[in-house]
């Protein structure tokens, strides 16, 4: 009777420290996960951000006297990198000038004839673009003069190549980390249950059949961390991004509705495909190192 209830403790042990194990390994998925859509919305964000200030990242090309203006303008069309440009009379500039002095309006009539000229508003693909795009634009014979804001274009150019190696970087990292923890669960599962396997080895029990249960449980646990993490990324984000429109409501954050959903598959798949993958090196080894002759 002694020998019954002991054995049934050690069982109950063994179920014990199998949940826990199981439970410590979606939990450390789960933060590694987290960590990985916390850096991903980070990055997509400050990406948008830059994207955003490129949009508007203008040069403002001034045309001679007496050219044409929708000729140049078509010329300038036809450059590379160069997204989009707009023809500012000379009538629109006076209004954009009244509007920018405000309370000082009545002030612009006494210039009597309109003193500004025509010019292009020039908008380019991306930051990086518009020195090349500058000196182009002064080699045209019809515009006299160019304006743009040279050192924020280089400090745009500057933040997004940085933000683009940052975020290749810790997503690496972030991948390497989990299959390295759902490697390291596995295996340790795999060698609790050594004798075991080595048992089912010697009676005949093919290498699939032994090493299915181990990959199933390691795919198991992979998506449960990654679901794990994407239900806490959801609320955390919301939560977040209700404080940083209060707080910088200028930014032009990322709604949660355009994201999060290509996020959490993302995610989930991720986290099968790691866990797959550490699973099948774990089982595989053990089963080649099992199957040696002794």
């Amino acid at each position: 009777m002694t020998k019954i209830n002991y054995s049934v403790r050690d069982g109950w042990r063994l179920i014990c420290r199998h949940w826990g194990m199981s439970f410590l390994t979606v939990f450390t998925a789960m933060s590694v996960f987290f960590i990985i859509g916390a850096c991903t919305l980070f990055v997509l964000n400050v990406k948008n951000i830059v994207a955003v200030m490129e949009n508007q990242l203008t040069i403002e090309a001034y045309i001679r006297p007496g050219a044409d203006a929708e000729a140049t303008a078509k010329s300038v069309r036809m450059m590379p990198n160069v997204r989009e440009v707009r023809v500012i009379t000379k009538d629109m500039a006076i209004e954009r000038l009244r509007a920018r002095i405000g309370a000082q309006a009545d002030a612009v009539s006494l210039l009597g004839e309109n003193p500004l000229p025509e010019s292009l508003e020039v908008h380019v693909e991306r930051a990086s673009s518009v020195p090349d795009t500058a000196r182009m634009l002064v080699a045209l014979p019809d515009i006299d003069d160019i304006v743009y804001a040279g050192r924020v274009a280089d400090k745009l150019t500057k933040v997004s190549n940085f933000v683009e190696n940052m975020s290749l970087v810790m997503l690496l990292i972030a991948i390497i980390a989990s299959g390295i923890v759902l490697f390291n669960t596995v295996r340790i599962a795999v060698y609790s249950r050594e004798e075991e396997i080595k048992v089912m080895m010697m009676v005949g029990a093919t290498s699939t059949y032994v090493a299915m249960p181990f990959i199933i449980q390691g795919v198991i646990l992979g998506f449960l961390g990654a679901l794990t993490a994407f239900g806490l990324l959801v609320g955390t984000y919301c939560m977040a991004l209700t404080r940083l429109k209060d707080m910088l409501p200028f930014f032009p954050f990322i709604e949660p509705a355009a994201l999060l959903g290509r996020l959490g598959l993302l995610l989930i798949c991720s986290g099968v495909a790691v866990s797959l993958i550490a699973s099948l090196i774990a089982v595989e080894k053990f089963i080649r190192k099992s199957s040696k002759p002794l």
